[in-house]
């Protein structure tokens, strides 16, 4: 069975790219160890991996890479939040799934690959993805995945955002990235933070649409940058200027001496 291998280094990446042949699947993984989706997605990937046998001419390849560490990597896949699985093959990236649902996953992979034991037009019938109470069932004609009850759908996505709101002390959910923001409300509350020393985790909305509006009825807020601190939403930029009118502390336990950009990928 296939196993996901850890890059630690861009020279083991480069080394991990030369030696796949054009015809294998690359799953790459992007993650940092502190986001508590990306634990779960890692035990989603590893039971999926383990359904590929090992083919001698490799069909399947899956590696892990912490966004943060090698962040030249994760630049040149344009990842702005975690977990976020790429899909490649001969170069070519096929496609991109930003989030930890895990139907998702499954089936941009399965779309993508072949087992062994299948030929290029066999079709995976009747198989049941499930974890953590989700499920597909692939139809045996089309591939194509039967709708999800809603309830278990909103579930999923209210679990996936109550870990999301935690995955930092103070969180940002946030219109771009701080290095580059998408509106003037985000780039006022992230210089507010930077001003501040303020570690932080944020979270790009524009890519995950699903984040995007789930977070608008989880949060009950309608709007956007929202700001959490220990897993409680505090508002938007007017209520943050608010706190700090009235409590120039408010940001001192969550303050660090190091100058500069302070901000971590979630």
């Amino acid at each position: 069975m296939s196993t996901i291998q850890e890059i630690t280094s861009p020279e083991d990446w480069e080394q991990h790219l030369s030696s796949l042949p054009p015809s294998t699947l690359l799953i790459i993984s992007f993650h940092t160890p502190w986001a508590a989706p990306c634990a779960q997605m890692a035990t989603v990937l590893s039971t999926l991996a383990s359904e590929y046998p090992v083919t001698e001419s490799l069909s399947t390849s899956w590696v892990s890479i912490n966004a943060e560490e090698l962040s030249d990597i994760s630049e040149a896949y344009d990842v702005t939040a975690v977990p976020y699985l790429v899909l490649v093959r001969g170069g070519e990236v096929l496609e991109t799934v930003s989030g930890s649902s895990v139907v998702k996953v499954r089936n941009a992979i399965e779309s993508h690959a072949k087992l062994s034991s299948l030929s290029s037009t066999t079709v995976v019938g009747q198989e049941t993805a499930a974890t953590n109470g989700a499920a597909a069932i692939v139809d045996d004609k089309n591939g194509e995945t039967a709708t999800e009850d809603p309830e278990k759908q909103k579930e999923e996505l209210f679990k996936r955002l109550g870990d999301l709101v935690k995955a930092a002390p103070v969180m940002l959910f946030m219109k771009g990235t701080p290095s580059e923001p998408k509106c003037g409300f985000s780039r006022q509350l992230v210089a507010i933070l930077r001003e501040n020393a303020v570690k932080y985790g944020f979270f790009n909305i524009l890519a995950d649409d699903e984040v995007r509006q789930g977070l608008k009825e989880f949060a009950d807020w309608p709007t956007y940058p929202q700001l959490w601190v220990d897993g409680e939403l505090v508002g938007g930029l007017d209520i943050v200027k608010e706190e700090l009118a009235n409590n120039d502390e408010f940001f001192k336990p969550y303050s660090i001496k190091a100058n500069g950009d302070a901000s971590v990928v979630a």
